[in-house]
């Protein structure tokens, strides 16, 4: 169940993150996000805060990405890593070019 409710919300031109309501580096991620005005439906944020199924959906987030912290960034169906790698790939300006990539930009 925790597979296919993370699979359904990936698409090759969305960025999406996983995040709880509590994580101060899930609200930067998403901030950092909106800052870009990415094209409309083209960024999700997901919060797992009061969902049932959180553990077995942060279980599967370690199995496809290693590691089941929050956020967990998506670039189409490839995680980018938590708010440390998407703020690294704007400090380097990789961040607009990948978003380019997928389309969300």
């Amino acid at each position: 169940m925790a597979q296919q409710f993370v699979n359904s919300k990936l698409a090759p031109n969305k960025v999406v993150i996983f995040g709880k309501s509590g994580c101060p580096f899930c609200h930067r991620a998403l901030d950092l996000l909106e800052e870009l005005h990415l094209k409309p439906g083209h960024l999700e944020y997901i919060d797992l805060s009061n969902r049932s199924d959180v553990a077995d959906i942060q279980d599967y987030l370690l199995q496809i990405t290693g590691a089941r912290t929050v956020p967990r960034i998506f670039f189409g169906h490839t995680c980018i890593g938590g708010f440390t790698d998407l703020d690294a790939l704007k400090r380097s300006g990789e961040l607009e070019s990948l978003l380019k990539q997928i389309g969300a930009l």
